[in-house]
């Protein structure tokens, strides 16, 4: 008998428990919700500042590199005029000089020096002159502006310049006008 009433004590505690809410720390699902609302609105205002921040700061960006960029333009030849500001100085001394000169040697020698200081100056900054008397003719750097008879060594070759050409930094910037041979 005892071991049937234990049965029955065993079985009661089963149906008691079942029947017994849990005490589990449930939350209320409406303040889950409210929670979980509030961290995604605090979440949305951070990457909206965020974005705000990271807008303001390119275009902060844009506008300095297109300030600096004006400015780059704006003072882009003030070096070379610098340069070139002392043979502006000769020429006028030049100019001066040649209408109390009367020795044409003298006009001369000073205009020389002068074209000399002027192409150093060009030279310095990169310009350099294709030397084309003489050479083969050369459609990708060469102009022909006319083609004249010559001995057949000559042939396809210039032999004579109309115009200087120029180099600056390796890039042709004028090409030379020739005549050539045929």
């Amino acid at each position: 008998m005892e071991e049937s009433k234990r049965k029955e004590i065993e079985q009661e505690e089963v149906i008691n428990n079942a029947t017994e809410p849990e005490t589990v720390d449930e939350k209320n699902p409406e303040d889950e919700k409210e929670h979980q609302l509030n961290e995604l609105t605090e979440k949305l205002a951070e990457f909206q500042d965020r974005y705000l921040r990271l807008s303001a700061e390119f275009d902060n960006y844009r506008k300095r590199t297109l300030k600096e960029r004006f400015e780059l333009i704006k003072t882009a030849g003030e070096d070379i005029l610098n340069d070139l500001l002392p043979v502006i100085d000769d020429f006028d001394r030049a100019v001066s000089v040649m209408s109390s000169s009367v020795s044409i040697d003298a006009i001369l020698e000073g205009t020389n020096l002068i074209y000399n200081k002027f192409k150093s100056v060009l030279e310095s900054r990169g310009l350099t002159e294709i030397d084309s008397l003489g050479a083969d003719f050369d459609p990708e750097i060469h102009e022909a502006i006319a083609k004249i008879k010559a001995a057949d060594e000559q042939s396809g070759k210039v032999i004579d310049v109309t115009q200087k050409g120029y180099l600056l930094n390796g890039k042709i910037i004028r090409h030379p006008k020739v005549v050539i041979g045929e």
